[in-house]
This record gives structure tokens, sequence and C-alpha cells, in this order.
């Protein structure tokens, strides 16, 4: 029974997996990718690039991806500079220290 079930998640697995591959080649976009572009494109003004990662996902998981990234980008400054998230966001936005 539990050799049925094990071959019958693999198979599931493997189809998930093929059509994320095949979507990747017909050049869609995941919310990550989109948020990063984005991003970039936004430190660069680069408004060409930007309209086209807002292209790429809804306007609502961009801004998902955008928030995880900027979590992220904070937590990882905050481990380098070994200050506490709240400090490096508040120093990013030019906000006094609490």
């Amino acid at each position: 029974m539990w050799s049925r079930l094990r071959e019958s998640c693999a198979r599931v697995f493997r189809s998930l997996r093929l059509e994320q591959d095949s979507g990747k080649e017909s050049g869609t976009h995941n919310l990550f990718e989109a948020a990063a572009v984005y991003v970039s494109a936004r430190a660069a003004d680069d408004q060409e690039r930007i309209d086209e990662a807002s292209g790429w996902v809804s306007p609502e998981a961009l801004s998902f991806g955008v928030s995880e990234l900027a979590c992220r980008a904070v937590l990882t400054l905050a481990r380098e500079r070994d200050e506490s998230p709240q400090a490096v966001a508040r120093a990013l936005l030019g906000l006094p220290a609490t």
C-alpha cells in the first residue's frame, strides 16, 4: 500500500516539475523573479524594466514578492551589521533611531 502511495506521489511531483519546466521555456516568470527585476529597475530608475516586470504577475503577487524581498534584505543587512532588523529598516528609510 505504501509503495503505491509513494509511486503515485512521485508521478504527481514529476508531472508538476515538467509543467514548471515547460512554463519556463514559454517565458513565464514567477513572483520572485518579477520582484527582483522590479526592485532593481526601480533602483536604477529604469521605467521600461519596471513596466515589464509589473506585467509578469498580478499586482498582488508583485506586492508580496517585493515585501518578501524587503524582509530578506533587511534581515541580511541586520546580520552583516550586527544590528536589529528594526534599526536597519529605520536607517534605510532615514528615520531616527528609537
